[in-house]
């Protein structure tokens, strides 16, 4: 594959001062102008369309190795809450069959393929939409095929995703005799009310029930998460509802900042004066903050920068490894994956896709060339993740991927982060502290940013 230019070449030279924190004040409140809502991103150089199916020809006759998960896809929801930026398809009753038709035909597909077929799978994790809007029987078969057609480590998380409305009991039951071994629910508040404003259909107090019935079943990790930012939401609040999660028999809770998307119906009532303001920027951190101490003060251990557990059960395996850069097997409708320096997705578009399947083609919808250092940055992310950084061998590695720049020179980067209270030094570590926690996704994409500048000006 060629030599290219890197996505950066065209704009101005980022210098490292330029990725500096504010220093003074409170780190929680002002270390940066902005949190960045979403995972970071690197370089990479989009496959042409009419090479996607040739460039797929390669890779799933490819061998995987080392960490691998599965992604399936369920691109549909009963209704469009308010806060959310990933809604595609309202939900049809008819839509089940077809849908889970068209997925295990995509498995059964890949069977043979030494892309699917080799190297174990060590975490399965059914997102959306809404995948617990399918019907028991349909949602049953696809974890049923995922066991047929793929590799399955012995201790894999099976991890079906989903919110309470429409779920039932019956159904959880039926997950977990098909083979799910995971639960992960967006209840997002408890507080009935501000459930209501959001486009939520169950209380607060009806989600607590089932989410206590749903734990007494004792087959499976039941996680849920819980945004904090939301129009019209105190901190009181806020530490009601950390607290109501503490004191039910969870496995694992996920604690996120409202990324308010600038066309979505939340932002949109705002703008219109429907619903109150989100709260100020700089009070965020304090939510972040009080939440993590609530969750400590009980005896819950952070696995990562947003995800806490209070047993063992819980490993957030899909999310950690996904995050670290494992190859993903994607199936379903608008799906993403990776395998080795190639990342896709798949058509996104309902009926295309189910025609696609049906004619027994792989419905692409794009593909793109990972940069010649992926190895190096996804070891970065996972890292960041986690909130400890090994900065000797970062730079060792920095080093070893030939960059321009000398490597010490993310040294003055990180000396200033512990000035302004993101992090601490010690013993070649780095960890980050409560705000640089909550501000971990800004400073991995500052990190990117300077990296990737001084990279060679070329992908894989």
């Amino acid at each position: 594959m060629s030599p290219t230019p890197t996505a950066h070449a065209d704009k101005p030279a980022l210098r490292v001062q330029d990725l500096f924190a504010q220093t003074g004040g409170d780190p929680l409140s002002n270390a940066f102008a902005r949190k960045t809502a979403i995972h970071p991103r690197t370089t990479a150089r989009p496959v042409a369309t009419a090479d996607m199916d040739a460039t797929w020809e390669v890779i799933r006759k490819e061998p995987r190795t080392g960490k691998s998960v599965a992604y399936l896809h369920i691109p549909f929801c009963e209704n469009h809450c308010l806060f959310c930026g990933f809604y595609q398809n309202p939900w049809r009753t008819e839509h089940s069959r077809n849908y889970a038709d068209a997925i295990i035909r995509e498995l059964e597909a890949g069977k043979n393929d030494p892309a699917q077929a080799q190297g174990p799978i060590h975490a399965v994790y059914f997102g959306g939409g809404t995948p617990t809007a399918l019907d028991a029987s349909d949602l049953t078969r696809i974890i049923e095929a995922v066991r047929e057609n793929l590799p399955l480590a012995p201790d894999c998380e099976i991890t079906i995703e989903g919110r309470i409305y429409s779920f039932g009991i019956d159904k959880a039951r039926a997950c977990f005799d098909a083979g799910a071994n995971r639960i992960s629910l967006g209840v997002q508040t408890f507080d009935t009310q501000l459930r209501r404003r959001m486009g939520r259909k169950v209380s607060g107090e009806e989600a607590m029930a089932f989410l206590r019935e749903l734990s007494a079943l004792e087959q499976g990790a039941i996680v849920i998460d819980l945004i904090f930012g939301f129009p019209g939401q105190t901190q009181e609040m806020w530490a009601r509802d950390v607290e109501t999660a503490a004191s039910l028999d969870l496995d694992g809770v996920d604690l996120y900042a409202l990324n308010l998307l600038p066309n979505s119906p939340l932002a949109l009532s705002i703008a219109k004066g429907k619903l109150a303001p989100q709260p100020a920027q700089s009070e965020m951190g304090h939510y972040y903050r009080l939440g993590h101490e609530i969750l400590a003060g009980r005896g819950w251990e952070a696995i990562s920068t947003s995800h806490w557990r209070r047993t063992t059960r819980e490993r957030n395996l899909y999310n950690l490894l996904v995050k670290s850069g494992a190859n993903c097997l994607a199936y379903g409708a608008g799906a993403g994956g990776t395998l080795g320096n190639v990342s896709y997705r798949l058509e996104s578009r309902l009926d295309t896709y189910l025609e696609t399947v049906q004619s027994g083609r792989k419905p692409h919808g794009f593909m793109m060339y990972a940069p010649a250092s992926f190895d190096f940055l996804k070891e970065l992310k996972a890292q960041m993740e986690v909130g400890m950084l090994h900065v000797e061998r970062l730079q060792d590695a920095l080093a070893s991927h030939r960059f321009e720049t000398p490597a010490g020179q993310i040294r003055p980067l990180f000396d200033q982060w512990q000035e302004s209270g993101l992090l601490e030094q010690s013993n070649g570590w780095a960890r980050l502290t409560t705000a640089g926690r909550f501000w971990q996704t800004t400073m991995t994409q500052s990190l990117l940013h300077w990296i990737q500048q001084n990279a060679p000006a070329r992908v894989a």
